[in-house]
């Protein structure tokens, strides 16, 4: 086993200190994160006879050819750094948590003076309240239209006065309290926020015994359309309380966490216990869990979930101990602010859950790996359709779609998505501003995009971009490109394989909209694949991905656009003041909304040119 000269002078001077280690690959990429109680004894480890054992081990060191580390003054600041760290540079050898989704959350921006809810798919550490996370978007939606039947709120952005001429159709609706007219003042506004935080901290019973004893005093008092309200939202709590499954003892927050493992897949099932109730469950997926023992999979996934989690419980049940049970536990003190317990339960009710927890885990990775292999499989035949009907050597394993989107002419833009083995690579997605399309000439655009793809393709092979992050995406060739259109699209994307020497090298095609007809070169007719098939159905989806991720970019530049124009009309705002309040803000509504002091602590914006963004926007 040769040991890199630079790693070798690293071992020998490694210090007997707590810390985090990183081990790069000769291109730099960051292959693995640990931390260390000792780093001398710890990093020196992975090269000892011993270690070479493990599979995992070996091809870890195989490849490593240089090594950093961060001296930390104790194993808790390693535990945050690490977990930081894993989360940065996502390293290939380390077990770590799937990034294919965000998961959603319900918000209550508690930090506003009147607070708003609202889905979310990123936590922040910004003073709001985050729930969840729940299974879907759907439920969240619909747990949100529940929430706001029994306690309204408001959804839009405007400052409040309480002085606004008018509400909006909520106010009619009964799903907002109008504050904006001062149909309620900031104090009763944020007591039914603080209503609605307790409902899904978990206390619904204290909830709908407050609407029940409030709705007959209403009643007492003869005012019947209070009262009635009050009756609507006590029925809609009801609903959402009845799917509440009470599962420990009142008063008790629990996460219980259990895995399954298949051929080197894991997933994790996360059971939610607010009050005793089980408020909810999620699933995760993790990488690189293969060749390591449960308890490590198990330690990994505890440091990245909660590393970002919306919510410390008091007690997280455990399926098995861990060695780093006490820093973990200490770590999750310091962000909750008491005392949380690492537990496993030999026996009752808490055993219960875990084997529980552990079951779904099982099942729930049992129905995704069917349910990939099924993708596959499709995704197979797919290929094997292009194959044919192009009349091609080999499946298009990369496929690379085009569209161009533009409007009379204005904020020109076009989209290159990736496909690679029929799924989605959204990583590699790029878009582009076109700079030399006057009006709405499609076939100058298309012209324009290829040329600089494959200059990029170029560049980046030459070794002119070597180091540069993001280049990937370019340097690969796609076996197939596909764009948006019929023969006039075809050509012009022929024209520019031509010029690069590339024509002999990928194939090109092009789907045309009205007829689903897939026009390739030296066709005169068209090929009609069979509207069932598996083939059209991946070149629909490429090509409406293409589209979609088009006119979004589209839309944002033209809503740029649009408010840079209204934004240079402000006396004192420039093209560099303009750019920073279009970061800091992205929208005229949120610039509108905001207040003199938060316009002005945008860098660079003074006070005075703040107060004038105010009067002009108003």
């Amino acid at each position: 086993m040769g040991i890199p000269e630079s790693v070798e002078r690293t071992l020998e001077n490694l210090p007997a200190r707590p810390g985090v280690y990183l081990m790069r690959d000769a291109e730099g990429r960051v292959l693995y994160v640990g931390k260390a109680v000792n780093l001398h004894s710890r990093v020196r480890s992975y090269f000892t006879p011993s270690a070479q054992e493990n599979p995992k081990i070996r091809r870890l060191v195989s490849q490593i050819a240089d090594l950093e580390f961060i001296v930390t003054d104790n194993e808790l600041e390693a535990l945050i750094l690490e977990a930081n760290l894993i989360k940065t540079h996502r390293p290939r050898f380390n077990v770590r948590l799937r990034d294919d989704k965000r998961y959603p959350y319900i918000v209550v921006t508690w930090a506003e003076p009147y607070p708003r809810v609202m889905l979310t798919r990123r936590v922040e550490r910004d003073g709001n309240r985050y729930f969840g996370p729940f299974t879907s978007s759907s439920a969240v939606r619909e747990t949100l239209d529940l929430l706001r039947r029994t306690f309204p709120y408001r959804t839009c952005g405007r400052e409040i006065t309480g002085k606004d001429a008018r509400a909006c159709l909520y106010y009619d609706l009964k799903l907002c309290p109008a504050p904006c007219i001062g149909a309620v003042n900031q104090e009763e506004y944020r007591a039914g926020i603080a209503r609605l935080i307790r409902f899904l901290e978990g206390h619904g019973e204290e909830i709908l015994e407050d609407l029940e004893r409030r709705m007959r005093e209403a009643a007492e008092r003869l005012e019947f359309e209070r009262a009635a309200i009050l009756r609507d939202q006590w029925r809609a709590a009801r609903q959402l309380m009845e799917r509440q499954k009470i599962v420990a003892a009142i008063g008790s927050d629990q996460d219980v966490i259990a895995f399954a493992r298949s051929d080197g897949d894991a997933c994790v099932q996360v059971f939610f216990i607010r009050d005793g109730k089980l408020l909810g469950r999620e699933y995760f997926l993790l990488e690189g869990a293969e060749a390591e023992e449960d308890r490590e999979v198990l330690t990994a996934f505890l440091k990245q979930f909660y590393e970002e989690a919306a919510y410390i419980p008091q007690e997280v049940l455990l399926p098995e101990e861990i060695e780093e049970a006490r820093v973990i536990e200490e770590w999750l003190r310091s962000r909750r602010g008491s005392k949380v317990i690492l537990r496993v339960p030999r026996r009752g009710r808490g055993r219960d859950l875990v084997r529980m927890a552990a079951e779904n885990a099982a099942q729930m990775l049992a129905t995704l790996r069917a349910q990939w292999q099924a993708d596959s499989h499709r995704q197979e035949q797919a290929l094997e359709d292009l194959r044919v009907a192009l009349g091609l050597p080999n499946r298009p394993a990369r496929i690379e779609g085009y569209d161009i989107s533009t409007t009379q002419g204005a904020e020109p833009t076009a989209s290159m998505v990736v496909f690679e083995q029929g799924v989605p690579r959204k990583s590699e997605y790029r878009r582009f501003a076109l700079r030399t399309l006057t009006g709405t000439d499609d076939y100058a655009g298309m012209r324009e995009v290829l040329t600089r793809r494959l200059e990029r393709w170029r560049t980046v092979t030459s070794g002119e971009m070597a180091g540069v992050r993001g280049v990937k995406a370019w340097a690969i060739l796609p076996d197939l490109i596909l764009v948006d259109g019929g023969k006039g699209q075809l050509n012009v994307a022929l024209e520019v394989l031509e010029s690069f020497g590339l024509r002999d090298r990928i194939a090109v095609a092009a789907l045309a909209k009205e007829e689903e007809a897939l026009f390739i070169p030296e066709r005169e007719e068209p090929v009609r694949l069979p509207m069932d098939s598996a083939g059209l159905s991946l070149l629909r989806r490429l090509r409406d991905e293409a589209h979609r991720f088009a006119l979004s970019y589209h839309r944002l530049r033209r809503e740029r656009a649009g408010m840079a124009s209204e934004l240079e009309n402000i006396p004192g705002v420039g093209p560099a003041r303009r750019r920073a309040l279009l970061r800091a803000f992205g929208s005229l509504e949120r610039i509108r909304s905001a207040t003199v002091e938060e316009i002005a602590s945008v860098p660079g914006i003074p006070r005075s040119v703040a107060e004038a963004v105010k009067r002009y926007l108003g």
